[in-house]
This record gives structure tokens, sequence and C-alpha cells, in this order.
């Protein structure tokens, strides 16, 4: 597959990408792009290397082969400019268990130098307006969940790379992860996630990657 060009340039791409763990190589010659309003959702079995793709995607770990291209240029790992158009989200929500949901936005945003809305209007976005003042501890894993989907939201970047973004939502944080991710890609973001849920967003900007198929057609 050729480097990304013309018309073809997507905001993000790979090309036989390459990613180990642990000595063991887990994902294969994997290659999609990730253009604007689009999302690449990432399935598989467990330890089929859905996470340590998306933390590869993040710049947290080195893919063993294959290239990264970022609006058409090769990326490099720790590109100052990749990381202010990207948000990530892991398997946990890295939340302060004594802020409340409003400080631990506000201390977030400190981090990333601002933030493109008020904690305020995340939380509504995420149906947490009732909670501002709670403290995490108090929270149920689903409202912690969604208030780091709140954080992602709040930078309003061009990608997100989310990494089992429903685990622990109720059916109401569910449709509303559809709802955020739906408005994200109309505005022209893109995002890859990795994924047991079918996402509700139209099959028109969706891409599936399955990583099971992915390494039985590299075995052959």
């Amino acid at each position: 597959m050729p480097s990304p060009s013309g018309q073809d340039i997507a905001q993000l791409a790979a090309v036989g990408l390459q990613c180990r763990r642990g000595g063991r190589t887990l994902v294969r010659d994997v290659s999609f792009k990730a253009g604007r309003g689009q999302l690449v959702e990432l399935r598989g079995s467990n330890g089929s290397g859905k996470t340590t793709l998306i933390r590869v995607l993040a710049g947290l770990a080195a893919p063993s082969g294959g290239t990264l291209y970022w609006q058409g240029a090769p990326l490099a790992r720790g590109d100052a400019a990749y990381a202010r158009h990207m948000a990530y989200l892991g398997h946990q929500n890295a939340l302060g268990a004594e802020l409340s949901a409003t400080e631990n936005l506000r201390f977030f945003q400190h981090l990333q130098g601002g933030a493109a809305c008020e904690p305020a209007q995340a939380l509504q976005a995420w149906g947490l307006a009732h909670v501002a003042h709670h403290a995490v501890r108090r929270l149920s894993q689903g409202q912690r969940r969604r208030l780091a989907l709140a954080r992602v939201w709040s930078r309003q970047c061009g990608l997100w790379l989310l990494d089992e973004p429903c685990a622990a939502l109720d059916d109401e944080g569910a449709r509303l992860l559809d709802a955020r991710l739906a408005e994200h890609l109309q505005r022209g973001g893109a995002a890859v996630v990795a994924t047991h849920r079918s996402l509700g967003v139209p099959a028109s900007v969706l891409r599936t990657v399955d990583l099971d198929a992915e390494a039985g057609a590299a075995a052959c």
C-alpha cells in the first residue's frame, strides 16, 4: 500500500503496521485510514492487540513495523503537533478520586493548556450536570466513565482514540456516546475506537478492522 497522497490523504493512516507486546507480535501488517468524518472500529477477541494498537496510535508505544501518517506525512513518536490534535482514553479513567467532577475537568484543562469548552458544558453534554460538585469517589463506575469521556470531548480536537469507551456504561451512557461520536464525525473529526459493542454511527462513515481476521490473513 503506497503512502497517502493527493485526495487520498487521511487525517490518520496506518500502513503495514505491526505491534509487539511482551516479546510477542499481536498485530501484523494492519493498514487503515481514518479521514475527516470517518470512524475506524477495531474489533477482535481478548488478546488480539486492540489495546496495544490504540496505545501505538496514541504515541505511548512504538510500532515494531510499518508506518503511521498524519495529514499525509510520516508521524514520528512524540510529535507535538499531533498530540495537540489527538485525545486518548484508555482502559483507566485516570480521575482524581477526591476531586469533584468539575475539578477533574479543570485540572485536565490546566495540564493541557486550556480546553475548547467550560467544564459545565462538558458535564451537561454527558448527562453529569447533577454531579458536577460530587467527589469522583462518590460516582458510579458508569458516571466515572462518562466523566473520562467528557474530558476527551472537552478538548474538541480532531482525532479521538478510544479504548473500550463503552466499559461500565449503562444504556443511557451508551446512547450519549453514540450521539457525541456522531456529532464529532459530522464536524469533520475522526476516531479510532476499540470496542466489543457495535457503535451507533452511520454505516457510511464506519470502517471495521477485525484484528482476528487480519492475524489469520497474515498467517496464511
